[in-house]
């Protein structure tokens, strides 16, 4: 009995060996990017990951290369981290590579990929791409609607200045709650405190990666606890969001106007006026996966970056010194900073960046997938490959940047614009890049501004900030900021008067 159960596993064994020698074979012959050995039948080379996920990709792309194919579970993945690579998928195959895989994230959030964010690339993802860069988030549109983010910022400074002191505060909650006001009243006029935040921050958390996606079987099983919670998490969404549709027709309809103040609309009543011109493409269900978009990849990446920016100065206080200063100088103390001052305070720019840098809300941008095949570092790439750049691995790259663990802002002085070329790309680049990039821009920049004028900051306790990066697909902080802060002499009255 144990005789035959012996040979039964050397003969499995045997299979699998000539199953990913052979297709170790056929991968040379195919002249595909190099790919770890060997990957398992089913597996593929799941088996090699660990989290945070960013790291152990960047783990096996310095063995193995910066242009490799992988295979999670069943589906071919091009991993690409470097700046050369990049731009070759960004630049020259940009076309090829501008649709998004069918992954069940972007059923979740895209009501089905109807939103720009996981749309097929195509003439609808074309018109989807226009309403959000010319009606939602253009410069014109945003600046209409500064007056918001500069109310919760300066309640954001309220709040600090009731609770600071001697007493540490925890900046997550505190950050969280601001940023998810400033998108709640832009997107549809609504603000919410205390544990209703609480209630709509777990709606809109960031999900995790679905291994049903990659491992057929699970399905096939029935293994599918976390597909179906994601779906309940869809419906409750779903509701949560046609709600606040209804509210903001119901206001235009009794001709009170909406908005935040008189001519200025929230991004739900503008997209409720094209949907009267146009009421066959502007469906309800259009509008919630528009929203639903903008509150996931707005609120906790701004949140997380602001928290991090903020964990860097404490535990670099040189750099908040210097900081400081620039605004004293700049701005000064006889009024608050606002989002006009942000272009002539360049070393705030470069802390913002240099956090994007070490820290990106998206280490993995958002995949794509070949529409056809195409050539990457000299390599072949199949039709149907999802492709995923390491973002956080070219940015913390050694052979690209001096000492890239350390907080540096320097090192952008005097870089043109946010970039550095392929090397430095937080928010994509090409057709999919990221449309938010001028909201979280302009939101770091005036709250990390206003707190760096208004507040002395000190760690809660001796020790430094626990920089330990936390397992989302967000990059955050795994253990909340929790930081003292007491208001400079110099601003208590401005602060007594918010």
């Amino acid at each position: 009995m144990a005789a035959g159960a012996a040979q039964y596993l050397l003969c499995f064994a045997l299979l699998v060996a000539l199953y990913t020698f052979t297709k170790h074979c056929l991968n040379k012959i195919r002249n595909l990017p190099p790919s770890p050995f060997p990957a398992l039948p089913i597996l593929g080379h799941l088996y090699l990951f660990r989290k945070p996920l960013q790291r152990a990709l960047s783990d096996i792309s310095a063995r193995f290369g910066p242009v490799l194919l992988l295979y999670f579970g069943s589906r071919p993945v091009l991993l690409v981290s470097s700046p050369s690579a990049v731009e070759e998928c960004f630049g020259r195959n940009d076309v090829v590579f501008a649709s998004r895989p069918r992954l069940l994230a972007g059923k979740v959030v895209g009501d089905g990929y109807t939103t720009m964010a996981w749309a097929p690339y195509g003439e609808n993802w074309r018109k989807l791409r226009r309403i959000c860069s010319v009606e939602i988030l253009s410069s014109h549109s945003l600046q209409l609607l500064g007056g918001i983010r500069a109310d919760e910022v300066g309640l954001l400074l309220r709040r600090l200045w009731r609770s600071g002191g001697d007493q540490a505060v925890d900046m997550k909650a505190f950050l969280f709650e601001m940023v998810l006001n400033v998108m709640m009243r832009m997107i549809a006029g609504k603000r919410y405190d205390g544990e209703d935040a609480v209630k709509v921050e777990e709606l809109f958390r960031s999900e995790g990666s679905n291994m049903g996606d990659f491992l057929p079987i699970l399905r096939w099983v029935g293994v599918g606890g976390f597909e179906k919670k994601l779906m309940a998490l869809k419906e409750k969404r779903d509701v949560f969001v046609q709600e606040l549709i209804e509210d903001n027709r119901r206001r235009m309809w009794g001709g009170s106007g909406g908005g935040e103040a008189e001519g200025k609309k929230t991004m739900v009543e503008m997209l409720l006026t094209l949907q009267e011109t146009e009421p066959e493409y502007y469906t309800d269900q259009m509008i919630r996966g528009i929203m639903k978009v903008l509150f996931v990849t707005g609120t906790d990446t701004s949140r997380a970056t602001m928290e991090w920016a903020l964990s860097l100065l404490l535990n670099n206080p040189q750099v908040l010194e210097k900081a400081r200063t620039e605004i004293d100088i700049q701005v000064g103390n006889g009024r608050l900073i606002d989002e006009s001052d942000i272009t002539d305070l360049p070393y705030l720019r470069c802390i913002i960046n240099e956090t994007l840098r070490m820290y990106p809300a998206a280490p993995l941008l958002a995949p794509r997938e070949s529409s056809e095949d195409c050539t990457v570092g000299g390599f072949s790439i199949p039709r149907g490959t999802m492709l995923l750049v390491n973002m956080w691995g070219i940015q913390n790259d050694p052979k690209i940047w001096v000492e890239p663990g350390k907080f540096m802002p320097e090192r952008f002085e005097g870089v043109e614009g946010s970039r550095d070329g392929f090397k430095f790309v937080p928010f994509g680049s090409g057709r999919r890049a990221c449309p938010g990039e001028g909201l979280a821009l302009r939101m770091a920049g005036l709250t990390l501004g206003s707190l760096i004028q208004c507040f002395d900051w000190e760690r809660a306790g001796k020790e430094m900030v626990d920089m330990t990066e936390g397992s989302r697909l967000t990059l955050h902080k795994a253990q909340p900021l929790m930081a003292k802060c007491r208001p400079r002499p110099t601003m208590v009255n401005l602060l007594s008067q918010i």
